[in-house]
């Protein structure tokens, strides 16, 4: 059986990264499975532990940074967020497509660890309708959004460290577009 692909999704927060990866997740001729984030943050209003995302507290967090337990880690607004590695390396090694939702500074870490990854940024149509999305959650406060248009701002730069560039103006067509790619690489991964 051949190791399933390392498939990062990343982009500024608000881009919808999210909306875009459920148009696409549960066809099964992709063999996906989503890699679930660790984090120190509060879960928002419907998210579920180990769903969602693994929540956890600071002092654990930080003691899987301490051991190597994760792939890649972040701190953002205060919280961190990263991928447990073991979780990783036995999905793939079953055969299964992984795909890592993370933040561009977690991007460039696994970049290094695994060359081998598939890198897709997504970016918005314009800085005006992040901030609209942004500010369409209604989930934090004036401090914590301009700290997000902020670093969208900056992780917007970094677009040339990915394979590829996706334009989320339409998250149903983004996704067919990352499926086609998707599919693009598992072809040549099992056709080499």
């Amino acid at each position: 059986m051949k190791k399933g692909l390392l498939i990062i999704i990343s982009g500024p927060s608000g881009v919808g990264k999210g909306t875009v990866r459920k148009y696409f997740m549960d066809d099964d001729s992709l063999r996906l499975t989503y890699s679930i984030s660790m984090t120190t943050r509060k879960p928002r209003q419907g998210e579920r532990d180990g769903v969602d995302y693994i929540f956890t507290t600071r002092e654990k967090f930080e003691e899987a940074i301490a051991e190597g337990e994760l792939l890649e880690w972040a701190e953002f607004v205060g919280n961190y967020y990263g991928t447990p590695l073991t979780q990783v390396e036995k999905l793939r090694e079953e055969g299964k497509n992984v795909l890592l939702e993370i933040e561009v500074q977690g991007a460039d870490q696994v970049r290094k660890k695994c060359p081998d990854a598939l890198s897709i940024f997504i970016i918005p149509p314009s800085m005006e309708e992040l901030e609209k999305r942004i500010r369409g959650r209604r989930s934090e406060p004036e401090e914590i959004v301009q700290q997000r248009l902020a670093k969208a701002e900056n992780e917007m730069k970094m677009v040339s460290n990915y394979k590829y560039i996706v334009c989320n103006e339409d998250p149903q067509l983004a996704a067919e577009l990352i499926s086609s790619i998707i599919k693009r690489h598992m072809y040549v991964e099992e056709n080499v």
